[in-house]
Order: C-alpha cells, then structure tokens, then sequence
C-alpha cells in the first residue's frame, strides 16, 4: 500500500498576474520544485491537479513522469473540487493521500518525511498536519477512510469545514519553518521567498 501525493495545481495565478507554477524557481520551476521534494522524501505515486495554464503546467511536468488530471471547472471551482478529483483518481493501492500545493516551493522533503513517518507510526487511519506555532500548514496527509466523505462534500462546503468536523483526530507534527503556511500568490510573494 502507498501513499499518493495530490498536486494542486488548478488555480489560474490571478493575483500573479502571469502562470505562477511555471515561473523560475533555482534550477527548474515553481511546481518543478514541488513536485521534486515530493519524490526525493520518497513518494513514487504524485497526481498533478491542472486547470489554469493547463498546457504550460503540462510541459513543465512532462519530465517528472507523474500522473495528471484536469479540473474543467477549475475557473469557478473552488480548492475543494481538485481534492474530490484527486481522490477520485486514485489506484487501489493508495491508502491515504498527501494533499500538496503546487505554489508551495519552499517546503522540504523533511517537513513530508515527519508527516509520513506521523501516519506510518500511528494507527494509519488519520488525518496529519504540519503545525507551525500553532497554525495549520501543508502538506496534509488523509487516510482512505475519509475520501468518501470528502467526496460527498457539497461545494458550498471547504476543507476547513472538514478539518473542523474531525478535530479531535487530527494528529500534528510541529515544523519549525513558517515555510509550510507560505504560498505564492502576488509577485511580492515570489521575489520574497524565492531561492
């Protein structure tokens, strides 16, 4: 059994101004980067959510040889019709899903390794979340038992609504970067944090 991780990657960069995920970031590119941390933390199985600059997102993400799929609704949907898609695509052999955003370079494989290893060492049927000084980040780690739920969320509802039916079994890893709450969405965030 395995751990999937799902890339979202549907936004369409508004507050950017130009396709955040294919900007430069080091030697390769914002979701590059992304993508690169998930698989040197040691997961195989990625599935990239694309919607907005679908075709730019693609090429990018051609040479990683990860799974994608695209949200056709991306343009009015909100981040919780990528998630149901994401699940949706799953292999029978995943067991639980690390939901990743694809704006967020800066996290590193240690902070996917601790969440992982957080699963893997408790009774594998949870929910894991970074926390930094006492604030939600990402990646969060979901176990099949509740993809049907979240399947069955209607889109008035978010992944927030979700966290907070469940809080009593969320299990948090404290990080001590901030890096897990940053994303990049205005052009001051990029030249803020890129490498």
């Amino acid at each position: 059994m395995t751990i999937t991780a799902i890339v979202l990657a549907a936004g369409q960069s508004k507050r950017m101004g130009q396709p955040k995920l294919t900007l430069p970031w080091g030697n390769t590119t914002v979701i590059g980067k992304a993508i690169e941390t998930i698989t040197l933390a040691g997961i195989d199985d990625v599935l990239v959510v694309t919607g907005g600059a679908k075709e730019e997102v693609k090429n990018v993400i051609a040479g990683f040889g990860v799974r994608s799929i695209h949200n056709k609704n991306f343009a009015k949907a909100e981040m919780l019709s990528s998630i149901q898609l994401g699940l949706s695509g799953q292999t029978a052999e995943s067991e639980a899903v690390l939901i990743c955003l694809g704006d967020q370079p800066q996290v590193t494989k240690e902070c996917v390794q601790i969440v992982c290893k957080a699963y893997y060492e408790g009774d594998r049927s949870g929910i894991v979340v970074p926390s930094y000084q006492m604030r939600r980040g990402h990646p969060w780690l979901i176990a099949r038992k509740y993809w049907v739920e979240i399947l069955q969320m209607q889109s008035t509802e978010t992944m927030r609504d979700f966290m907070h039916r469940h809080a009593g079994e969320i299990h948090y890893v404290q990080w001590d970067s901030p890096a897990i709450l940053q994303d990049l969405d205005t052009p001051e965030d990029y030249l803020k944090y890129r490498p």
